[in-house]
């Protein structure tokens, strides 16, 4: 997050600051909601866990300088739970979204009711049940990626099959991180076009597969960012893989999505509706 230099920082348009008592996800998976609405570049820095009145003040320092050296206000999104944090990150020279003053407020006027405001109260979410299943999830994803296991897979709940590179442990791991999905995922080799056939061991689990896809140019540069110039990374070997793994899945009447264009939170979303995976993971 704070690899970027203040030179480098000239071609960015605005700096942003996620400035949270806990780890910042939160405030930064919000932010990021907002900002991919502006065709802008934002330079990003996380400040997790402001936790006393002292960091608060060293985190104002911080957005001070930002705006000192770039003579533009930067934007903070702060989810601060004590109030006297929140007010030392409001005299900062930045425009500032309070997450919550902007919605914990108006819905315990709402709801007649004082939200818990305790710190550290999402840390208990260790004892829940939704924790351990996204655990559990993990490590099946982890033991299941890459075609390296066909132990269990009667308990997976999505199995990702496509060529190599293509997006598919990323996706896995997204899925079992966010929601507790159990995902295992297959890569479609050379072997398996000429047998025309799928994997043997998937057979039996076909309703659970779901393919993804992806562009030949895109797939040859991400191959020759690993394996510069290597028959692997060729435009025509990708055009070929992608060609037949695409006719395998119509053969097979798999659904699949290209990933080209597409975030991995779009995909998943596409995952989820498509098998109808509608585990909620918090």
């Amino acid at each position: 997050m704070h690899s970027h230099t203040s030179a480098g920082s000239k071609s960015f348009d605005r700096t942003v600051f996620f400035v949270s008592d806990g780890t910042g996800i939160t405030a930064e998976t919000f932010g990021h909601s907002v900002l991919t609405q502006f065709d802008l570049r934002f330079r990003q820095i996380r400040l997790p866990f402001i936790d006393s009145i002292d960091k608060a003040h060293d985190a104002v320092r911080r957005i001070n300088e930002s705006f000192e050296v770039e003579g533009k206000r930067p934007i903070v999104f702060s989810t601060l739970v004590k109030a006297e944090l929140s007010d030392i990150i409001r005299c900062a020279s930045s425009m500032h979204m309070d997450l919550i003053q902007t919605f914990v407020d108006p819905l315990e006027q709402e709801l007649g009711t004082k939200s818990t405001h305790t710190i550290g109260r999402s840390h208990n979410i260790a004892d829940s049940h939704d924790y351990k299943n996204r655990i559990e999830a993990i490590n099946f994803s982890l033991a299941h990626d890459d075609g390296q296991s066909h132990k269990n897979l009667a308990t997976a709940d999505v199995i990702l099959v496509g060529v190599s590179r293509s997006g598919k442990t990323p996706t896995s791991l997204y899925l079992a991180m966010q929601y507790g999905i159990k995902a295992a995922n297959y890569p479609l080799i050379p072997e398996d076009f000429e047998r025309g056939a799928l994997p043997s061991g998937l057979v039996p689990f076909r309703s659970k597969i779901f393919g993804l896809s992806i562009a030949p140019d895109r797939l040859s540069e991400v191959r020759n960012e690993r394996r510069p110039g290597s028959k692997y990374a060729s435009l025509e070997n990708c055009r070929y893989e992608v060609n037949e793994a695409e006719r395998m899945m119509h053969r097979d009447g798999i659904r699949w999505v290209s990933t080209t264009v597409k975030s991995i939170e779009e995909i998943a979303t596409m995952i989820l509706h498509e098998l109808r995976l509608d585990k909620r993971g918090y």
